[in-house]
């Protein structure tokens, strides 16, 4: 097979190790910039040209879009799913887990365990939507932010109503969420492939620091889930349709809580942890999904 890693740098840590577990197991493996790709449509139906050559020899894809980038790469996953190629993660469940408020809509009508949580068309003269979550502490989160980045603490509720203020002078929305305080400033990723959890970490953010991210300089270690936690995190992937995700806990008092389920979670941080071939698993599911795809269909009897 010809397997295509939609990733804007192939030297990125994720990038590299797909591309070497593609090889390592007999399959040709290319990286293709999905912002140098031309999307073309006609009544000869939709192709793919990406440097001026037509992607015509691709049997599957694994895409690695940037949250900045979501709305043309999911453009550009669509189109090869349009031309029956095998997509790793599907654009529609891309495009929803991107979206915070959606993503977490949808957590909650399937009862998936998740921090209280509250949305609100912001005005200074009627602002009740800190009642709904309780006194702070409380979390507000950018509805765009990523890698930790846009996640404010508010320790009093005073504090929390100016910074919902300036974020709502900059014309910029913000959910509040309730502070997890047992969590300790460390939190759960699940790493799911398939319908199964096949490693998982805990992130510990480092001194003072109530994020997590590895990106803000946490560290990780190897951890084996609970029961609840393997059910949680394999709920929350199934509500957003990924195959794939990285999907993100708390440790709370009344269970496991779902902060965020990520289509394209990054590989270091989990195979270093836990030194399990991750990339390989997502391979071995590729083969297994497009084996699945060409298998002849039954004959219908007379």
């Amino acid at each position: 097979m010809k397997i295509a890693v939609l990733s804007r740098d192939e030297k990125l840590y994720s990038t590299s190790r797909l591309v070497e577990a593609i090889k390592q197991r007999g399959h040709a493996g290319v990286v293709i910039d999905h912002l140098k790709c031309d999307i073309v449509m006609d009544e000869n139906g939709p192709s793919i040209f990406y440097k001026g050559e037509l992607m015509d020899d691709i049997d599957a894809v694994i895409p690695r879009i940037g949250a900045s980038v979501t709305f043309y790469g999911t453009a550009v996953v669509r189109q090869f799913e349009m031309m029956k190629v095998f997509s790793a993660i599907d654009s529609l469940a891309i495009t929803r887990s991107r979206d915070k408020l959606r993503s977490l809509q949808i957590l909650s009508r399937k009862g998936v365990g998740m921090p209280k949580t509250a949305f609100t068309n912001f005005s200074r003269q009627d602002n009740k939507v800190l009642t709904h979550i309780g006194d702070a502490p409380v979390v507000i989160k950018l509805l765009e932010g990523t890698q930790g980045l846009g996640v404010v603490l508010a320790e009093t509720n005073k504090a929390a109503k100016s910074v919902v203020e300036a974020f709502d002078s900059l014309k910029t929305r913000v959910i509040l969420q309730e502070f997890i305080e047992e969590a300790g400033g460390s939190d759960i990723r699940a790493f799911i492939v398939d319908g199964q959890i096949v490693g998982a970490m805990k992130r510990q953010g480092k001194e003072g620091e109530f994020r997590s991210n590895l990106h803000r300089g946490g560290n990780a270690t190897v951890l084996k889930l609970s029961r609840a936690e393997k059910s949680t995190a394999l709920n929350a992937a199934k509500a957003m349709g990924l195959a794939i995700a990285g999907v993100d806990m708390l440790q709370s008092k009344r269970g496991p809580l779902v902060l965020e389920v990520n289509s394209s979670p990054g590989l270091e941080g989990i195979e270093k942890s836990t030194g399990i071939d991750i990339a390989g698993k997502i391979i071995e599911y590729v083969e297994r999904s497009v084996a699945k795809e060409r298998r002849p269909k039954d004959r219908i009897k007379a």
